[in-house]
């Protein structure tokens, strides 16, 4: 049956495919709609920026659905118009986190504001195009933030399912710029405390990527309970951490190859997450010294992102980190144990979680 593979299992890349189909149709009627080569350009910026996108959220969006509903056959248009929105979105944030992490690289592309500084470069001065690289990104994050009520609005909920996602799509919002702006105001000052570095975590990753997600899939497929709202989030929360607590080793010790990002921007930017608050909780007065020294120069090279790391693993912090991605991801197995979905729906978030958690990009 079309969503569902011969095995049992929900067809994941069935569901991208159509939420794709989606943007594409989206990106197509407002492509329609205008004259101006700059309103095409700003369309096919977005569009190429969604290309390379894993569909997390809009995934697990459309699991919360299956989950409830038990239906084998894909979401109704309505549904993956909804996921859809969350893709743009996450577009937003991540637009306007690479301007704030002046990072260079997403996907293994320029980010949006490097791209339009060297495209936008000729006669104008190096600081000149920086400037309208930044200005032009944060304008095309804004038009995606816009665009994605715009879809969540047209997507053809009724009104019911309308007014009962809103509070969930406000609270997600209201949760990751409160995760971002505490990653803000402690970038560049790393300390050994671990609890800020968890409120990081949950805030901009876990609730955001797979708590919301979930909680608006279960609600238009028609359950508004708590007890499975919060049995959901018992699952999300701690695949979320896991899947941040990754990424976090990922950006110290991963290959930019597979990773399309840079290993030295987190430590550039001295980034405070779990990893460097354990290994700054754990290191001697030696280590601890060497690490204030070299976290958040600008200007470190390989040279010194090597000593880095040298002191993560004497402190025994990766391992630690590995050990908590570990638990988390039993504790949420765990959970899938005891919640009432139909075994593909299980399957699914039983392999997502997996695949979260020992991922090498």
């Amino acid at each position: 049956m079309p969503g569902i593979t011969e095995f049992g299992t929900l067809d994941l890349s069935c569901i991208r495919q159509r939420v794709d189909s989606a943007l594409d149709d989206f990106f197509d009627t407002k492509a329609n709609k205008v004259d101006s080569p700059e309103q095409q350009e700003l369309i096919a910026l977005l569009r190429r920026f969604l290309a390379g996108g894993k569909r997390i959220r809009s995934t697990l969006c459309t699991v919360g659905w299956h989950a409830i509903t038990g239906h084998e056959a894909l979401p109704p248009s309505a549904v993956l118009r909804t996921a859809a929105s969350l893709e743009l979105f996450h577009a937003f944030a991540l637009i306007h986190d690479d301007v704030m992490d002046n990072s260079a690289s997403r996907r293994g592309m320029p980010t949006i504001h490097r791209y339009l500084a060297a495209r936008y470069a000729d006669r104008r001065s190096p600081q000149q195009a920086e400037c309208l690289g930044i200005s032009g990104a944060i304008l095309l994050g804004d038009l995606a933030l816009a665009w994605s009520d715009e879809l969540l609005h047209a997507a053809g909920l009724t009104p019911a399912e309308l007014a009962g996602v809103l509070p969930i799509i406000e609270a997600m919002r209201n949760e990751v710029m409160h995760g971002q702006y505490l990653d803000v105001i402690t970038t560049g000052r790393p300390t050994a405390d671990t609890a800020r570095a968890l409120d990081i975590i949950r805030y901009k990753t876990a609730k955001y990527t797979i708590e919301r997600p979930m909680h608006i899939g279960v609600l238009v497929g028609g359950c508004a309970a708590e007890a499975i709202r919060a049995a959901v989030s018992a699952y999300a929360l701690p695949i979320g951490e896991a899947f941040q607590l990754r990424d976090d080793l990922l950006g110290v010790f991963g290959s930019p190859e597979q990773t399309g990002k840079s290993i030295l921007e987190d430590l550039r930017d001295g980034k405070h997450t779990y990893l460097m608050a354990l290994a700054l909780r754990h290191a001697d007065s030696d280590q601890r010294n060497l690490l204030y020294e070299l976290l958040g120069n600008p200007e470190l090279d390989e040279h010194g992102a090597a000593q880095i790391r040298g002191v993560l693993q004497a402190t025994g912090a990766p391992a630690i980190v590995e050990h908590m991605i570990s638990n988390r991801r039993r504790r949420a197995l765990a959970v899938l144990a005891d919640l009432p979905f139909p075994p593909p729906a299980i399957e699914a978030l039983k392999n997502f979680a997996l695949r979260a958690t020992a991922r090498i990009s």
